[in-house]
Parts: C-alpha cells; structure tokens; sequence
C-alpha cells in the first residue's frame, strides 16, 4: 500500500518549488491533493500536471487571512471526504540588512511565514481533533535556527515556527493530530540558482555533503511525516541540510 493511499493532503505555497515537490510526492504515495497558493492561475496549472480532478484541486489562499485558510481546508474536506495532513509552505523573501529594512518588509515575512503558519495550524487541528487524527508539517528554515544575515524577518519568523509547531505539539497530541516542523537547508531553485557564484560557493563550503539539496530531498521528508512512519513522533524538527551548521 502507498504511504498516503487515501489521504488528503493541503499544501499552501503548492504551486512550485518545494511546495510543488511535495505535492508530486504526495500525489506518487496515493494522497488526493489540495493546491492552496496566491496565485490560483499557478495553482490550477500545477493541479493539472498532477493529473487534474480527480487526484488535485485549486485553491487560491493568502494565508495571512484566516477565513482564506478556513475556506481552503473546508473545500478539502467538501472535495475529497477528509483533511489527513496539512503541509505549511507559504512563504516570500524581503531580504535587507536591518538597517535598510522597512517596518512593511518586516511586517510582510512575519506575516506570511508565522502568521499564515499559525492560521494553517490552528484551522487544520480544528478540523483534525474532531476526527482524532492528522498530521501537520510545517516548513521552517535552517535561517530559523542560525540566523542569516539580511533575514533578520525571515530568521525571526522561521525560528518562530519551531516554537510554534513544538506548542501546538504538546497541545494536539491527546487528540491523535501530530504536528512537526522540517528545516531545509540550500535548495537547489531558480532562485538560490539566480545567486552571485561568490555566494554560492560560500555556502558550498559550509555543506558537508558538497552539494545542494534538491526539492524531492525535502518531500520525502515530509511524507515520512506525513505518513505512519512517523507515528510516534510529535514535536521534532528534521534539518534537511546535507549536515551544514550541525
């Protein structure tokens, strides 16, 4: 039987990047899926590389706005019969030194990372705890546990996930809903691609394993959370990194 045979899975930020992988990866172990993304043109074109109607469905999500998130994860349950796992994803960059950064851009990735976070938390365990069973994943970053420089908004609110996935960890157990958070580390995208070579090659050097991770290198790791592998496990935070800054 495939890990998620059955199972309906949300992934907000689901239309590209590591969203869309585990997406993939998800759709490949059985799982019917939901695409909640900002862009609901994007969302659509990914839930139809999925294989459409019947396995994926579009859901435009700005996961700053509560009822947004609610509406999403209702529409999961209304489309497919139930809410099994529920990926937090979302996120953007505003990347600056404190000096230069704004009050907006700040407010901006705390908002989106912590905030939609917290709103994909608490709108899937309301639902969860009813059917005494589930399993949240919340994306963080290795920013969240080293501090980068220039991410002081995005280190803050990746750090913040942590806190937030152990609280809600030791709040949902006894309901049977599981919640963990996974830490990449350098993933190879368009974007850390487009990064001068200078500082490319810098974070080479701090990576054990010489190499980028790569997309499908974080999914797995969230299906195994997704998945009963994971079963006695609530509160843990997986660094997916290639063993830099261990």
């Amino acid at each position: 039987m495939a890990l998620l045979d059955g199972k309906t899975v949300v992934i907000t930020g689901g239309a590209q990047g590591i969203g869309f992988a585990i997406a993939e990866a998800s759709v490949a172990e059985g799982a019917r899926v939901v695409i909640g993304d900002l862009d609901l043109d994007n969302a659509r074109d990914a839930a139809g590389k999925l294989g459409g109607d019947e396995v994926a469905t579009a859901v435009r999500c700005d996961v700053v706005n509560a009822g947004d998130v609610d509406r999403m994860l209702r529409s999961a349950v209304d489309t497919f019969g139930s809410l099994d796992v529920v990926v937090n994803n979302a996120g953007i960059t505003r990347d600056a030194t404190m000096r230069k950064m704004t009050e907006e851009q700040f407010d901006q990735v705390i908002g989106v990372h912590l905030k939609g976070c917290w709103n994909g938390t608490r709108c899937a365990a309301a639902i969860m705890r009813e059917q005494k069973s589930g399993s949240i994943v919340n994306i963080s970053s290795l920013s969240g546990k080293v501090g980068m420089v220039g991410q002081t908004n995005y280190s803050a609110a990746k750090a913040g996930i942590v806190g937030l996935t152990k609280a809600a960890a030791k709040e949902m157990a006894h309901h049977g809903v599981r919640v963990n958070a996974v830490q990449p580390g350098l993933i190879r995208s368009a974007m850390t691609e487009a990064m001068p070579q200078k500082a490319w090659d810098q974070k080479m050097n701090e990576i054990p394993m010489q190499r980028a991770g790569e997309p499908g290198e974080v999914a797995s790791v969230v299906l195994f959370y997704a998945s009963e592998l994971s079963s006695y496990m609530t509160g843990t935070v997986a660094e997916v990194t290639g063993g830099r800054f261990m």
